[in-house]
């Protein structure tokens, strides 16, 4: 049941990508109309990961930024066996975990203690709602869940790789991201029956 989820989730967050080598290749040949195209191509989208790893859009469009600065410095590291926008995208979430852990404003919400515990759920609720409406309900998690929740539902990473990009025990990220899950399902349920009684409600 956890991984159907996940699966929803990852239904609603995501699209499927392009190809785009040549694109790559014209951009490594210095060529600026291609590397803006490669910009605004992607800029969209990247910036709704960034903002799901961020609390304001204006953290979010520092994230793009800094991410993007890092996509045209490492290009000549795309090897064109995968999918240029998960490339960019793998980038982009390195960026904005970087970002919370130096940025002083979420580094006291990254030191993923048990203070306050959420308690964990094995309900597998559908989720009928927007792409935006799923997204703005993640990034209400309190920043620890929510990056955790990020890296493994929406990215695909596992609680070893997260441990390691955070800092913490494979264990640490169990836990905290069953949490995250179960405080997600439980605004779900709410949100369901809010507008369940609002139809009912209607004359």
């Amino acid at each position: 049941m956890v991984n159907n989820f996940r699966e929803r989730v990852l239904r609603i967050l995501t699209k499927e990508g392009m190809d785009y080598h040549q694109l790559v290749k014209d951009c490594l040949r210095g060529d600026t109309a291609a590397q803006r195209r490669l910009y605004e191509h992607f800029a969209g989208t990247m910036l709704g990961v960034c903002y799901r790893y961020t609390k304001s859009m204006v953290d979010a469009e520092d994230v793009l930024q800094e991410g993007f600065i890092m996509v045209f410095k490492n290009l000549h590291q795309f090897s064109f066996s995968g999918e240029l926008g998960g490339w960019v995208r793998r980038i982009m979430v390195n960026t904005a975990i970087n970002y919370l852990k130096k940025n002083s404003r979420y580094q006291t919400e990254l030191l993923f203690t048990d203070g306050v515990l959420h308690p964990v759920s094995d309900d597998d609720p559908e989720i009928t709602m927007s792409t935006k409406e799923l997204a703005e309900l993640i990034r209400q998690l309190p920043p620890g869940y929510q990056a955790i929740f990020n890296l493994h539902a929406v990215e695909g990473y596992s609680h070893v790789e997260i441990g390691k990009i955070l800092g913490i025990n494979e264990g640490t990220s169990r836990s905290q991201y069953a949490r995250a899950r179960a405080l997600l399902i439980s605004w779900i349920k709410k949100l369901s029956a809010v507008t369940k009684n609002e139809t009912y409600a209607r004359p």
